[in-house]
């Protein structure tokens, strides 16, 4: 299964293959240098690995072109050093000991070196993207923007007019919906693809970031360790807000009180956390929280249902589905 696309066309596959390869060395020889430990610190997260969904995008976006066009491959480069650079900052606020199933940079250089590979990791991506033009430039410039509202308003925890599930969907949307949009979008446009499709492609892409976002909050509560290699219940002992618990969080059902107070701190107690799990597996707010993500997904599908139909498109519609099932 190429990619985690089943039934992926044979030709796509190949080239999709061929061309992630050229992302793979770009991304290491791009943050060669004159410093070994800025070298050290910013291969770390490149080496661990990760779904690099979001060059997988700008890849597949720059099917509805010509794949073979310039830049494409910059650019599928730039979103994924884009996306890492967050994850040092973001390990760094969530004061986080693991990030991809090794230890993370803040845990192994301090917060002060995490922070400064993220900054030195948004730099080489700039580098690159100098290159594609003012219209790539700009489109970066606005993604980093909804990026950085998006964290800021998820520290703050409300926004003014807008329920508690609003807010987050709108900070999921911002934090990790803009960048894959983005992703799409800078392949597809650098390919030369029709502006209809173009948009297209955008709406989809951020509607998939929502959906994988929402996909982390289900795994989160319903999966087994062995399944996901993740160890269920994170957010609840980091008392972080999922569209699980928010469900619940803003219920009026007095039958839900004793399960609120529970969930509206970090939960320390790992016996209390396994019977917590067991309550959110068994609670209508699973359901409830399954059925919004198939909704998302469906509309995401819907909005590419104009997209000549080809190989890139149905890999896109499968890609879709198995974000929705995935375990991990």
């Amino acid at each position: 299964m190429a990619f985690g696309i089943p039934k992926i066309d044979l030709g796509l596959e190949l080239s999709l293959k061929r061309d992630m390869k050229r992302v793979e060395e770009l991304l290491l020889s791009h943050i060669e240098g004159d410093y070994p430990l800025v070298i050290e610190t910013s291969r770390h997260l490149v080496q661990a690995g990760g779904k690099r969904l979001r060059p997988l995008l700008a890849l597949l976006g720059a099917q509805f072109g010509d794949p073979k066009a310039a830049g494409i491959i910059e650019a599928a480069a730039v979103v994924e050093l884009t996306h890492l650079a967050t994850l040092y900052h973001d390990d760094v606020m969530d004061e986080a000991p693991l990030r991809r199933g090794v230890v993370s940079a803040n845990e192994r250089w301090g917060n002060t070196v995490a922070i400064l590979t993220g900054d030195y990791l948004f730099a080489k991506a700039s580098d690159l993207l100098a290159d594609l033009g003012p219209e790539a430039v700009r489109l970066q410039a606005r993604t980093f923007e909804r990026l950085v509202i998006g964290q800021i308003s998820e520290t703050q925890g409300s926004t003014p007019g807008l329920s508690l599930l609003d807010h987050y969907l709108k900070v999921v949307a911002d934090k990790t919906g803009s960048l894959i949009a983005t992703s799409a979008r800078l392949g597809a446009m650098l390919a030369g693809a029709p502006t209809k499709d173009i948009e297209a492609l955008t709406k989809f892409g951020e509607k998939i970031g929502v959906v994988f976002q929402l996909a982390d909050d289900v795994i989160d509560v319903e999966s087994e360790s062995t399944e996901s290699g993740k160890t269920p219940g994170t957010d609840l002992r980091e008392g972080v807000p999922t569209l699980v618990t928010l469900f619940i969080l803003t219920s009026g059902d007095p039958a839900d009180a004793e399960l609120k107070k529970i969930l509206s701190a970090p939960i320390t107690d790992e016996t209390v956390v396994a019977q917590t799990l067991e309550a959110l597996r068994r609670h209508p707010s699973l359901g409830r929280a399954k059925d919004l993500l198939n909704q998302y997904a469906q509309d995401a599908t819907n909005e590419i249902a104009s997209l000549p139909e080809n190989a890139a498109k149905r890999a896109l519609i499968e890609l879709c589905e198995v974000i929705v099932t995935r375990t991990s």
